[in-house]
This record gives structure tokens, C-alpha cells and sequence, in this order.
């Protein structure tokens, strides 16, 4: 092998290493199906931009959490608050990302347009179990509310029923697209979801009088308004990177764009 051969190769091979330690530059990211939809247009802008993969994974607010603190990815999406005892075991780092409502959804044939916090948690107790003491049909109301560990689940519980428990009759789902799909599916069902993924499948209905819209969520008038956040622990330069996007004006815009309202 002559000397420009061996020049040749040399090159070839630092540039391969050159082209793989760009690819192995990755951010995992895991947590709330809420905030899943920003989280998935915000990976794919910013891949575009820089030389750095996102992967997406949902799992829900408690398991992004801990999966972060664990050093299993390296953000964690909730929406909920993030709690004490977490922030100290974990030593978190907490960046609210932007804001949703949490809607309360029916199957679009409903003919209930309002309910009350207190009609509600007489709901989801199963005190009231069929639409006709609300004024509705005479059906047989079907519970739909997330599964254990869900951000939504605890903010709900926290926001609507306070320290009355949800009736065992509940089914559980494990993500908002679920939800949404279970009460879409059937003309009894009330259920709750992200404000950003309602569409013509499902019907919100207000709550004391207000609807979820982004002007009524944005001022604090819909009384199930909340915060996202993005939760990391220890930061490399390519998540700082990221939640420099996330938190700038292009990546603001992306959150309305996901259906939900910028934070700054």
C-alpha cells in the first residue's frame, strides 16, 4: 500500500469517527402523553436544525419523572406540579414549557354544554350515575379517567375531586389519545383529556360557564387551567441546546402550533 493510500485511509477513518460520534449525539426524552404532542413537533424542528437526534416516548408524568432522576433519558415531561419529595430526592431541574387546560370531554351527541366542579366530582364518585339527573338522556353515565401514575389523572384529582374518591366503576386508560377514543366511541361516556387534543370526535363542555378555550386557559378564567413542564436532571450541552429552543420564540410558536399556549 503506497503513502497516498494509506493517507487516504487514514482520512476515511476520521472522518467515520467524526460521522459517528455526530449520531451517537442523542436526547431521549419520556413522560406525559400531554405534553407528547409538543414534545414530538419540538424533536422533529429541532433535528432539522441541528445535528442532534430526539427521540420521543410518552409513559406518563410520574414515569418521565423518574426515569430522569434515574438517568434513563434525559428529560422528563409532566403535566402536573412537580412534587417536593421529588425535587429533593432527585435533585430536578423544573422548566414550565407551556400552558393547557384540562377539558372535560363527551361524545359529541351529548346534550349537556355545562357542569359544575361539584356535578362533576358527584360524577366521577358515582353519585350521579345516569345523564337524565342532569338534565340529559336516560343512559347509564360511563366513567373514563387515566391510569395511576398520570399527570392529568392527579391534576383532576387534585383540582375536581379533592379528598372524594373516584368511584371503582371508572375504566382506566393510559394515555389522553385513549381516553378521547374510549368516549368518542360511546354516547354515555364523559372522560377528561388535554385541552390541545380535542377535536370533532369529542365535545368539551364548559365548566361554571366557561369554556377551554386558549383565551379563557391563557388568562386563568377556566378554572382547570395548569402549566407543562420539562423536568432534567443533570444537563448536557445538547439538552441545554434544546430547552434554549424549546423556550425561544421558534420553539414557543411550535407549542401553539401543538394546540396549546406559549408560557413566555
Amino acid at each position: 500500500m503506497n503513502r497516498k493510500m494509506v493517507t487516504l485511509l487514514i482520512i476515511s477513518l476520521f472522518l467515520g469517527c467524526v460521522g459517528e460520534e455526530k449520531r451517537e449525539k442523542t436526547i431521549a426524552i419520556a413522560g406525559s402523553t400531554t405534553v407528547q404532542p409538543i414534545s414530538d413537533r419540538m424533536a422533529e424542528a429541532f433535528m432539522k436544525k441541528y445535528d442532534i437526534n430526539v427521540t420521543v416516548q410518552g409513559g406518563g408524568s410520574g414515569t418521565g419523572i423518574k426515569m430522569v432522576g434515574e438517568g434513563t433519558v434525559d428529560i422528563g415531561a409532566s403535566s402536573r406540579e412537580i412534587k417536593e419529595e421529588e425535587k429533593e430526592k432527585y435533585d430536578l431541574n423544573v422548566y414550565p414549557i407551556a400552558i393547557d387546560g384540562l377539558a372535560i370531554i363527551v361524545h359529541p351527541s351529548n346534550k349537556i354544554e355545562n357542569l359544575t366542579v361539584k356535578q362533576l366530582r358527584d360524577i366521577f364518585s358515582g353519585k350521579i350515575t345516569n345523564w337524565k339527573e342532569l338534565g340529559g338522556e336516560d343512559k347509564e353515565i360511563v366513567l373514563v379517567i387515566r391510569a395511576e401514575g398520570s399527570g392529568t389523572r392527579a391534576f383532576f384529582e387534585e383540582r375536581v375531586m379533592g379528598n372524594v374518591a373516584v368511584s371503582r366503576r371508572a375504566l382506566q386508560k393510559p394515555s389522553n389519545g385513549s381516553v378521547k377514543a374510549s368516549v368518542s366511541g360511546n354516547e354515555s361516556a364523559i372522560g377528561y383529556i388535554g385541552a390541545g387534543y380535542v377535536d370533532k370526535y369529542v365535545k368539551a363542555v364548559k365548566i361554571e360557564g366557561v369554556y377551554p378555550s386558549p383565551e379563557n386557559i391563557r388568562s386563568g378564567k377556566y378554572i382547570l387551567s395548569r402549566e407543562l413542564y420539562y423536568v432534567t436532571k443533570e444537563e448536557s450541552e445538547e439538552v441545554k441546546l434544546f430547552l434554549d429552543f424549546v423556550l425561544s420564540d421558534e420553539g414557543q410558536k411550535i407549542v401553539e402550533e401543538a394546540g396549546f399556549i406559549r408560557i413566555r
